[in-house]
């Protein structure tokens, strides 16, 4: 893989991460004012969450963004 594409698959990844990101956290505060902060889908967009939180922690600890 070229230099170009495999930056171009870089930014179309973390275009996805970021994407995702905000979707998760708007659907978890929605839930929470719904008061299905105890429920298993809750946990799993958590989970969500924390994983693109690492995610973009690793590409600023690279200066990558």
């Amino acid at each position: 893989m070229d230099d170009s594409k495999r930056l171009e698959s870089f930014e179309k990844m973390l275009a996805h991460i970021q994407k995702d990101m905000e979707e998760t956290t708007q659907k978890m505060e929605q839930m929470k004012k719904e008061g299905k902060n105890k429920t298993a889908t809750y946990g799993q967009l958590m989970g969500n969450k924390l994983m693109y939180g690492n995610m973009l922690a690793l590409y600023r600890l690279y200066d990558l963004i």
